[in-house]
């Protein structure tokens, strides 16, 4: 009999830097149905604070869902099929950006990685209010996730 090797758990270590270093993941949600809604995000993550943020317009369903029910989880792909990270938790919505450079608008500012910030970022800001920007805040309280070694 052929021994292959079996994923291994990640720790809550390695699982927060698989977070921090990937920008894009699936977001789950949950339907009125129950259903799970999934949507691809981009995403920044607060080790410090356990906290996932994610930028969206106030009109998007993801939006009504989690102000429904706030139970939703993120997907992250680690280095190969194998490998992967999710972050679960509860959401909370920020109110609309309203006034260019408002707390929001200076929230949703910070998620950018500093090497691609806007040039002009009074601009910017007022991109976000017309767009209705808000910051959804997945409060992470179950990180879970593996990894398969394999080599060559």
């Amino acid at each position: 009999m052929t021994s292959r090797p079996a994923p291994r758990t990640l720790s809550d270590e390695a699982l927060s830097e698989l977070l921090g270093r990937q920008r894009f993941g699936t977001l789950a949600t949950v339907r009125s149905t129950g259903h799970p809604h999934l949507t691809t995000m981009a995403y920044s993550w607060d080790a410090d604070a356990r906290v996932v943020r994610f930028s969206t317009t106030a009109d998007r369903i993801k939006v009504r869902q989690l102000r429904r029910d706030p139970h939703a989880a993120l997907h992250v792909p680690g280095g190969d099929v194998w490998s992967f990270a999710v972050a679960e938790g509860e959401a909370e919505i920020s109110e609309v950006t309203t006034v260019p450079g408002d707390a929001v608008g200076r929230e949703l500012l910070g998620m950018i990685p500093a090497d691609a910030r806007p040039r002009d970022e009074a601009e910017f800001l007022e991109e976000l209010v017309a767009e209705r920007r808000v910051v959804v805040r997945l409060k992470v309280d179950r990180l879970y996730g593996t990894a398969l070694d394999i080599d060559g």
